[in-house]
């Protein structure tokens, strides 16, 4: 079957969402299978559909901003999460935030407002920035062919949690440009894990909490599997894990089900 806008903006609806939401998209442009126009026609579909709404896309640069290459240029820093938040920063109207490493582009309802004050942190997802503040506005998160892994929020969960071993210890100075040219110096520390370099690969072990809870449900976009979550939701079930036991991604082979029951229970 080859997806057209339409088709695509139908599946959307029947998630639940209406295009008022403020909502975070991790993406698998791949895992939506063949559509009419390609990546254009889905970033057509998602941002007429939320025209109404805010729409956040990651455009992260962790993978080439670092002590070697230390300038971050909002206008021109390619992004390393895929085509569509490639392709969606450079499409006018969008603007994106000023983290140099993990950066947002969104599109919509206030968006400059949503996106202001990165300049000022100095963690990738510092509470009261742009990945915290999806608590506060009610915010939803679309996993769109992409499994928790890939669920940025969650980070900045552990870092409202002060997980510790999270960050490194000594930050990096890097510049970042703005859009008028300017230069800022700022300093960023980094994800980082002794155990476990790859920390985010542990989140799917809450994936069933998530869903049991609420928190989450599984839908659809064109072919993609995906996972419709609640920002305020997940940070709940989530806080209800770590909060008595903060290394538990990293530590636990497997989070077992009677550690939420009792909150999923209330949640109903």
């Amino acid at each position: 079957m080859t997806y057209t806008k339409q088709t695509l903006q139908q599946d959307l609806a029947a998630m639940g969402l209406t295009g008022t939401e403020t909502i975070l998209i991790h993406s698998s442009m791949k895992s939506i299978g063949a559509v009419e126009g390609g990546a254009d026609t889905v970033l057509d579909a998602l941002m007429e559909f939320f025209a109404e709404g805010l729409l956040l896309l990651p455009t992260h640069t962790w993978q080439s901003i670092d002590q070697d290459h230390p300038v971050f240029d909002v206008r021109r820093s390619p992004c390393c999460v895929g085509i569509l938040p490639e392709l969606f920063r450079q499409r006018p109207g969008v603007v994106r935030s000023l983290h140099p490493t993990h950066s947002i582009a969104a599109c919509g309802r206030g968006a400059a407002e949503y996106l202001a004050g990165e300049l000022e942190n100095n963690t990738p997802c510092t509470p009261g920035g742009c990945y915290d503040r999806l608590r506060a506005v009610g915010g939803k998160i679309l996993l769109l062919g992409v499994s928790h892994a890939r669920n940025t929020f969650l980070h900045s969960v552990e870092e409202v949690l002060n997980v510790p071993n999270r960050l490194t210890d000594k930050p990096l100075q890097l510049t970042v440009v703005d859009e008028a040219g300017a230069e800022h110096t700022v300093y960023m520390r980094r994800h980082y894990n002794a155990q476990q370099p790859h920390i985010s690969e542990d989140f799917v072990k809450l994936e069933q909490a998530y869903l049991d809870c609420g928190a989450a449900k599984n839908t659809k976009f064109g072919d993609a599997a995906c996972i419709l979550c609640d920002a305020n939701e997940l940070f709940r079930v989530t806080r209800h894990i770590l909060a008595p036991a903060p290394e538990a991604f990293v530590t636990e082979p497997v989070i077992p089900a009677q550690r939420w029951k009792e909150l999923c229970t209330e949640t109903r």
